[in-house]
């Protein structure tokens, strides 16, 4: 279905799809997504792969396939599907609809799918269902741009830095989500790799949008 359908880029359908799909970015954001998304894989030395960690359900996702598909690029989004700490029993972000019966277990694996599915992006989104660092450990080639936007934790924020920064082609770009200056706006752990990236010198910030921070590696 998918391989046979024109581009539809981000149409008001796939708008839909994301807007339908459980997740919590906001909209002028997911926007600011996709725009810099495009850009990174439509650039010259472009490899044409982004990556994404964290994939939840799948609502950013639409917004990097979306950017994607018209370059005939792929994104590789990275989950365990298992939802992150505040995704659990008796936290605040908690969807009993997502729990699967069988394990009594978080499992958003199936309502990515739907979501991919209904955006008709499965031929440009390949879901990699394993823990970001399991997943770092077998990649091996250079992208145009990885999204961070995994767990909060200061121990899954720094895995995922450490694991795949890396990667980001010289010119390519780090883009890291709930980044908070303020310590009352919000958790510290992504504001805290946001600093070691701009720390290290190897990555400079090109703009901010909302708690969205894109940074171009220049080293």
């Amino acid at each position: 279905m998918a391989s046979t359908s024109p581009s539809q880029g981000l149409s008001e359908a796939r708008l839909r799809v994301a807007d339908e799909a459980p997740g919590f970015m906001p909209i002028d954001e997911a926007r600011a997504l996709h725009d810099a998304a495009a850009g990174y894989l439509s650039q010259p030395d472009s490899v044409g792969i982004g990556v994404e960690i964290g994939t939840y359900c799948g609502k950013s996702t639409v917004f990097l396939g979306a950017a994607a598909e018209p370059v005939g690029a792929l994104i590789v989004t990275v989950d365990h599907h298992r939802g992150s700490e505040e995704h659990q029993p008796g936290w605040e972000y908690h969807d009993t609809a997502l729990v699967d019966a069988h394990s009594g277990l978080l499992d958003t694996a199936a309502r990515f799918r739907r979501t991919m599915f209904d955006a008709q992006l499965e031929s440009t989104v390949l879901g990699l269902v394993a823990p970001s660092t399991a997943a770092a450990r077998v990649w091996g080639r250079e992208v145009d741009f990885v999204f961070i936007d995994g767990g909060h934790s200061m121990e899954a924020a720094q895995n995922d830095y450490d694991g795949w920064s890396r990667w980001v082609r010289p010119g390519g770009a780090l883009l890291i989500h709930d980044v908070f200056p303020n310590p009352a706006d919000g958790g510290r752990p992504p504001y805290e790799i946001y600093r070691q990236a701009l720390d290290s010198g190897r990555f400079v910030e090109a703009s901010v949008h909302g708690s969205l921070r894109v940074l171009t590696r220049v080293g």
